[in-house]
């Protein structure tokens, strides 16, 4: 382990000098990359540090038990060994996990689509639910979120949302999300009491930077309309909003958000471009999952995730077959426990086909 360590600390030693270089930082794009790099090895150069402690500590130990001299020396040499090697296996573990090569695609932004499923107006208004649900979580994460575009329901939330979260990690945090969320509980509009059970996709889709998709602008045919929704005068009077239809495909984006046509031409196109790079990340997530036979990482969109039980006020994630009882927490944001939990799994799954140690 220590070996494999040692290459980890010269890369660390590298990155240090480099993000110092004046043309590093000239270099917006790979600074940044840079940064990332030295943060993550920077965890895994203080697990270093703390195994060869320990090392260190255990060696010194057993060599004062075996000279034996001092009797409270060999007293204490007992507890530090007994100490150091309860805490050795667990870090052990920890660097283990650290040195998982992480996917390129977790350190992207995102773009998130939640549409209404089954269910009419009560899964426009669960749409809405999980919008405010994750808008509150990427704030309390330090997240910024930004709508793209929004198409409300009849009776409140939204029949489709997109949004983009740009911070720290936020695919790989995100990811997890994607699949049909189900809803069971009792609707405002019924007289009778009754339970309903609704439904809203989520997709998570990486952003994609130009040099990820290259798009000729010959295959996407673009229209221009009226805007719907707030706005003021220029709703419905100017022609602002965008429609981008990548005709290979047929993808479609859009975008109605901004007042300037052309802002909302920029949107549209990150979008699309998000768009087509998910669907190719979605084939090869495919792939991976059949080989390995991931439960959480499938690349199915249409795979029921998670049930939010509102008359037991019970959250349930499918693919863990974890139950959480704090419903009202839940819908504030409070999803890390699951995020956790399915981040785990997926790092376990990993480690087993990597030929770490």
């Amino acid at each position: 382990m220590l070996e494999r360590l040692q290459y980890v600390k010269q890369r660390f030693d590298e990155v240090s000098d480099l993000i110092i270089q004046p043309d590093v930082i000239a270099d917006q794009k790979r600074y940044v990359q840079l940064n990332k790099e030295y943060k993550d090895l920077k965890a895994l150069v203080d697990k270093r540090e703390e195994y060869i402690n320990l090392d260190g500590n255990i060696k010194e130990a057993k060599e004062i038990i075996s000279d034996g001299s001092d009797a409270e020396m060999v007293e204490m040499a007992k507890m530090q060994l007994d100490e150091a090697q309860e805490r050795l296996p667990q870090l052990e573990e920890e660097i283990k996990f650290l040195l998982i090569p992480k996917d390129p695609e977790d350190a992207k932004n995102v773009m998130v689509e939640i549409r209404a499923g089954t269910g009419g107006d009560e899964a426009s208004l669960f749409a809405g639910d999980l919008y405010r649900m994750y808008t509150k979580y990427c704030e309390n994460k330090g997240w910024r979120t930004s709508v793209m575009d929004m198409n409300e329901g009849t009776a409140g939330g939204f029949k489709e949302v997109i949004f983009e979260v740009t911070g720290e990690d936020v695919y790989g945090t995100l990811k997890f999300e994607a699949g049909v969320h189900r809803v069971q509980r009792v609707p405002k509009t019924e007289t009778q009491g009754r339970v309903h059970t609704s439904a809203a996709t989520v997709m998570v889709l990486p952003e994609a930077e130009e040099f990820d998709v290259q798009i000729d602008m010959n295959d996407v045919r673009i229209d221009l309309f009226c805007s719907s929704g707030p706005g003021g005068q220029s709703v419905n009077t100017t022609k602002s909003a965008v429609r981008m239809t990548h005709i290979p495909t047929g993808l479609v984006a859009q975008c109605q958000d901004e007042k300037s046509q052309h802002k909302n031409k920029d949107k549209a196109l990150q979008v699309l471009r998000s768009r087509l790079y998910e669907m190719e990340l979605a084939k090869k997530q495919e792939e991976d999952a059949k080989k390995r036979n991931s439960q959480v990482s499938s690349g199915d969109r249409s795979a029921k995730i998670r049930t939010y039980n509102f008359p037991q006020g019970r959250v349930t994630d499918h693919r863990i077959g974890m139950d959480v009882f704090d419903m009202d927490g839940v819908m504030a944001g409070n999803i890390q426990k699951f995020i956790d939990e399915l981040q785990l799994v997926a790092n376990t799954e990993k480690l087993k086909e990597s030929e770490v140690f």
